[in-house]
Protein backbone atom coordinates (compact mmCIF):
# COMPACT_ATOMS: atom_id res chain seq x y z
CA UNK A 1 0.00 0.00 0.00
CA UNK A 2 1.04 3.36 -0.62
CA UNK A 3 1.81 5.73 1.92
CA UNK A 4 2.17 9.36 1.79
CA UNK A 5 4.08 11.38 5.43
CA UNK A 6 2.94 14.68 6.41
CA UNK A 7 4.64 16.64 9.34
CA UNK A 8 6.47 19.78 8.85
CA UNK A 9 9.72 18.86 11.32
CA UNK A 10 12.09 16.52 8.77
CA UNK A 11 13.41 14.49 11.61
CA UNK A 12 10.14 13.11 12.00
CA UNK A 13 9.41 12.41 8.14
CA UNK A 14 12.36 10.80 8.35
CA UNK A 15 11.83 8.58 11.41
CA UNK A 16 8.18 7.59 9.63
CA UNK A 17 10.25 6.79 6.56
CA UNK A 18 12.95 4.89 8.06
CA UNK A 19 10.28 2.58 9.84
CA UNK A 20 8.23 1.99 7.02
CA UNK A 21 11.74 0.78 4.53
CA UNK A 22 11.64 -2.09 6.99
CA UNK A 23 8.14 -3.12 6.63
CA UNK A 24 5.81 -4.81 4.23
CA UNK A 25 3.46 -4.00 2.38
CA UNK A 26 3.68 -0.42 3.12
CA UNK A 27 5.63 1.98 0.45
CA UNK A 28 6.67 5.95 1.01
CA UNK A 29 5.54 7.56 -2.01
CA UNK A 30 5.94 10.88 -0.96
CA UNK A 31 6.74 13.45 1.30
CA UNK A 32 4.92 17.17 2.23
CA UNK A 33 5.66 19.41 5.21
CA UNK A 34 1.80 20.87 5.49
CA UNK A 35 -1.29 20.68 5.06
CA UNK A 36 -1.39 22.09 1.32
CA UNK A 37 1.26 20.37 -0.12
CA UNK A 38 -0.08 16.89 1.46
CA UNK A 39 -3.41 17.79 -0.50
CA UNK A 40 -1.49 18.50 -3.83
CA UNK A 41 0.41 15.56 -3.40
CA UNK A 42 -2.30 13.21 -2.37
CA UNK A 43 -3.98 14.57 -5.52
CA UNK A 44 -1.19 13.33 -7.62
CA UNK A 45 0.02 10.51 -6.59
CA UNK A 46 -3.45 8.76 -4.83
CA UNK A 47 -2.01 7.63 -1.70
CA UNK A 48 -3.58 4.49 0.16
CA UNK A 49 -2.94 5.99 3.48
CA UNK A 50 -1.90 9.63 4.91
CA UNK A 51 0.32 9.58 7.82
CA UNK A 52 -0.57 13.08 8.92
CA UNK A 53 0.66 15.79 11.70
CA UNK A 54 -1.37 17.51 13.37
CA UNK A 55 0.48 21.01 14.20
CA UNK A 56 1.82 22.79 11.25
CA UNK A 57 2.16 25.79 9.76
CA UNK A 58 -0.49 27.13 7.15
CA UNK A 59 -2.91 24.33 7.33
CA UNK A 60 -3.26 22.13 10.46
CA UNK A 61 -3.85 18.41 9.83
CA UNK A 62 -7.58 18.32 10.80
CA UNK A 63 -8.62 20.69 8.16
CA UNK A 64 -6.29 19.05 5.40
CA UNK A 65 -7.71 15.46 6.58
CA UNK A 66 -11.27 16.75 5.75
CA UNK A 67 -10.66 18.20 2.60
CA UNK A 68 -8.55 14.78 1.42
CA UNK A 69 -12.24 13.33 1.87
CA UNK A 70 -13.49 16.08 -0.93
CA UNK A 71 -11.44 13.68 -3.17
CA UNK A 72 -12.89 10.76 -5.26
CA UNK A 73 -10.61 8.14 -4.01
CA UNK A 74 -10.17 9.34 -0.45
CA UNK A 75 -6.92 8.18 2.04
CA UNK A 76 -7.19 6.40 5.13
CA UNK A 77 -5.58 8.70 7.80
CA UNK A 78 -3.89 8.17 10.56
CA UNK A 79 -2.42 10.93 12.52
CA UNK A 80 0.85 11.42 14.04
CA UNK A 81 0.84 13.66 16.85
CA UNK A 82 2.54 14.58 20.30
CA UNK A 83 -0.89 15.78 21.67
CA UNK A 84 -2.97 13.67 23.99
CA UNK A 85 -6.31 15.47 23.12
CA UNK A 86 -6.06 15.32 19.55
CA UNK A 87 -5.42 11.65 19.79
CA UNK A 88 -8.67 11.22 21.37
CA UNK A 89 -10.42 13.24 18.89
CA UNK A 90 -9.31 10.96 16.47
CA UNK A 91 -9.85 7.51 18.35
CA UNK A 92 -13.49 8.98 19.12
CA UNK A 93 -13.50 9.40 15.30
CA UNK A 94 -13.31 5.38 15.07
CA UNK A 95 -11.83 5.34 11.60
CA UNK A 96 -8.99 7.57 11.79
CA UNK A 97 -6.02 5.67 13.72
CA UNK A 98 -3.56 7.85 15.54
CA UNK A 99 -0.04 7.25 16.95
CA UNK A 100 1.39 9.83 19.58
CA UNK A 101 5.03 10.82 19.52
CA UNK A 102 7.65 9.71 19.68
CA UNK A 103 6.91 7.23 17.15
CA UNK A 104 7.17 3.66 18.14
CA UNK A 105 7.19 1.34 15.47
CA UNK A 106 4.93 -1.27 16.93
CA UNK A 107 2.46 1.16 17.68
CA UNK A 108 2.85 2.45 13.91
CA UNK A 109 2.26 -1.03 12.59
CA UNK A 110 -0.85 -1.39 14.27
CA UNK A 111 -2.67 1.98 13.14
CA UNK A 112 -1.12 1.21 9.27
CA UNK A 113 -3.06 -2.34 9.85
CA UNK A 114 -6.35 -0.39 10.95
CA UNK A 115 -5.83 2.18 7.92
CA UNK A 116 -5.16 -0.27 5.67
CA UNK A 117 -8.89 -1.84 6.30
CA UNK A 118 -10.76 1.00 6.28
CA UNK A 119 -13.51 1.21 3.20
CA UNK A 120 -13.14 4.64 0.70
CA UNK A 121 -14.90 7.35 2.37
CA UNK A 122 -14.59 5.91 5.86
CA UNK A 123 -13.03 9.02 6.13
CA UNK A 124 -15.75 11.72 4.98
CA UNK A 125 -17.82 9.95 8.05
CA UNK A 126 -14.81 10.17 10.73
CA UNK A 127 -13.59 14.01 9.53
CA UNK A 128 -17.35 15.09 9.71
CA UNK A 129 -17.39 14.06 13.12
CA UNK A 130 -14.56 16.91 14.29
CA UNK A 131 -15.56 20.25 15.18
CA UNK A 132 -13.14 22.35 14.35
CA UNK A 133 -14.02 24.97 11.46
CA UNK A 134 -12.55 25.09 8.34
CA UNK A 135 -10.74 27.82 6.83
CA UNK A 136 -11.16 26.71 3.42
CA UNK A 137 -13.73 25.33 1.28
CA UNK A 138 -13.01 22.86 -1.65
CA UNK A 139 -14.09 22.68 -5.33
CA UNK A 140 -12.87 20.54 -7.88
CA UNK A 141 -11.38 22.02 -10.84
CA UNK A 142 -10.32 20.38 -13.91
CA UNK A 143 -9.64 17.36 -11.56
CA UNK A 144 -7.36 19.12 -9.33
CA UNK A 145 -9.07 20.27 -5.49
CA UNK A 146 -9.12 24.10 -5.55
CA UNK A 147 -8.80 25.69 -1.53
CA UNK A 148 -10.64 28.64 -1.41
CA UNK A 149 -10.58 30.78 1.73
CA UNK A 150 -13.98 31.36 3.95
CA UNK A 151 -13.03 34.71 4.59
CA UNK A 152 -13.08 35.32 0.79
CA UNK A 153 -17.03 33.54 0.01
CA UNK A 154 -19.38 36.37 -0.53
CA UNK A 155 -22.24 33.84 -1.49
CA UNK A 156 -22.82 30.62 -1.17
CA UNK A 157 -25.86 29.74 -3.30
CA UNK A 158 -28.00 25.92 -4.46
CA UNK A 159 -26.80 25.28 -8.05
CA UNK A 160 -28.97 22.13 -9.25
CA UNK A 161 -27.14 19.49 -7.41
CA UNK A 162 -24.30 21.76 -6.28
CA UNK A 163 -23.31 24.52 -4.72
CA UNK A 164 -21.85 27.84 -6.33
CA UNK A 165 -19.10 29.30 -4.40
CA UNK A 166 -18.89 33.35 -5.18
CA UNK A 167 -15.83 34.85 -3.95
CA UNK A 168 -13.02 37.23 -4.86
CA UNK A 169 -11.52 34.93 -6.92
CA UNK A 170 -14.54 33.88 -9.11
CA UNK A 171 -17.27 31.12 -8.85
CA UNK A 172 -16.35 27.70 -8.54
CA UNK A 173 -18.55 24.29 -7.40
CA UNK A 174 -18.35 22.71 -4.12
CA UNK A 175 -20.09 19.17 -3.08
CA UNK A 176 -21.49 20.57 0.21
CA UNK A 177 -24.63 21.47 1.19
CA UNK A 178 -26.03 24.47 1.81
CA UNK A 179 -27.78 22.99 5.36
CA UNK A 180 -24.04 21.71 6.51
CA UNK A 181 -22.37 24.90 5.55
CA UNK A 182 -25.09 26.63 7.15
CA UNK A 183 -24.60 24.84 10.65
CA UNK A 184 -20.79 24.91 10.05
CA UNK A 185 -20.54 28.71 8.95
CA UNK A 186 -23.47 30.25 10.88
CA UNK A 187 -21.57 32.43 12.78
CA UNK A 188 -20.31 34.06 9.45
CA UNK A 189 -22.88 33.81 7.06
CA UNK A 190 -27.18 34.36 7.19
CA UNK A 191 -29.56 32.56 4.92
CA UNK A 192 -31.19 35.18 2.81
CA UNK A 193 -33.43 32.75 0.93
CA UNK A 194 -34.03 29.42 0.33
CA UNK A 195 -31.16 28.86 -1.76
CA UNK A 196 -28.82 31.49 -0.81
CA UNK A 197 -26.10 32.40 2.43
CA UNK A 198 -24.59 35.58 2.50
CA UNK A 199 -21.57 36.64 4.06
CA UNK A 200 -22.40 38.92 6.68
CA UNK A 201 -19.35 41.16 6.96
CA UNK A 202 -20.21 41.81 3.01
CA UNK A 203 -23.49 42.94 3.52
CA UNK A 204 -23.61 47.33 3.35
CA UNK A 205 -27.41 47.72 3.84
CA UNK A 206 -31.01 46.38 3.27
CA UNK A 207 -32.44 47.94 0.69
CA UNK A 208 -35.94 47.06 -1.61
CA UNK A 209 -34.92 46.71 -5.24
CA UNK A 210 -37.79 48.19 -8.30
CA UNK A 211 -40.13 45.57 -7.49
CA UNK A 212 -40.12 46.39 -4.14
CA UNK A 213 -38.60 43.43 -2.46
CA UNK A 214 -36.11 43.64 0.00
CA UNK A 215 -32.89 42.94 -0.98
CA UNK A 216 -29.14 42.73 0.47
CA UNK A 217 -26.77 45.20 -1.05
CA UNK A 218 -23.25 44.22 -0.69
CA UNK A 219 -19.82 46.57 0.37
CA UNK A 220 -18.02 45.43 -2.82
CA UNK A 221 -18.26 44.90 -6.30
CA UNK A 222 -19.20 40.94 -6.22
CA UNK A 223 -20.56 39.37 -9.48
CA UNK A 224 -23.71 37.86 -7.40
CA UNK A 225 -26.85 37.96 -9.32
CA UNK A 226 -29.09 40.27 -7.89
CA UNK A 227 -31.38 37.31 -7.67
CA UNK A 228 -29.95 35.38 -5.23
CA UNK A 229 -29.74 38.74 -3.19
CA UNK A 230 -32.95 39.08 -2.78
CA UNK A 231 -34.73 38.19 0.65
CA UNK A 232 -37.15 35.95 1.27
CA UNK A 233 -40.51 37.60 3.96
CA UNK A 234 -39.59 34.67 6.11
CA UNK A 235 -36.02 35.42 6.46
CA UNK A 236 -35.78 39.40 6.22
CA UNK A 237 -35.77 40.14 10.34
CA UNK A 238 -32.96 37.36 11.24
CA UNK A 239 -30.80 39.02 7.99
CA UNK A 240 -31.82 42.65 10.16
CA UNK A 241 -31.15 41.18 13.32
CA UNK A 242 -27.76 39.83 12.12
CA UNK A 243 -26.84 43.12 10.68
CA UNK A 244 -27.48 45.05 13.94
CA UNK A 245 -25.19 42.80 15.72
CA UNK A 246 -22.16 42.72 13.05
Amino acid sequence: MNVLIVDDEKPARDRLRQILADEAPWDVVGEAANGLEALKLAGELAPDIVLLDIRMPGMEGIEAAHHLNAMERPPAVVFTTAYDEYAIDAFEARAIGYVLKPVRRARLVRALEQAGRLAPGALGEAAATLDAQRRHVCARAHGELKLIPVDEVTCFRADQKYVAVDHDGGRDLIDDSLKSLEAEFGDRFVRVHRGALVAVDRIRRIDKNAEGKSRVVLRDDSQVDDEQLIISRRHVAEVKRRLKGS
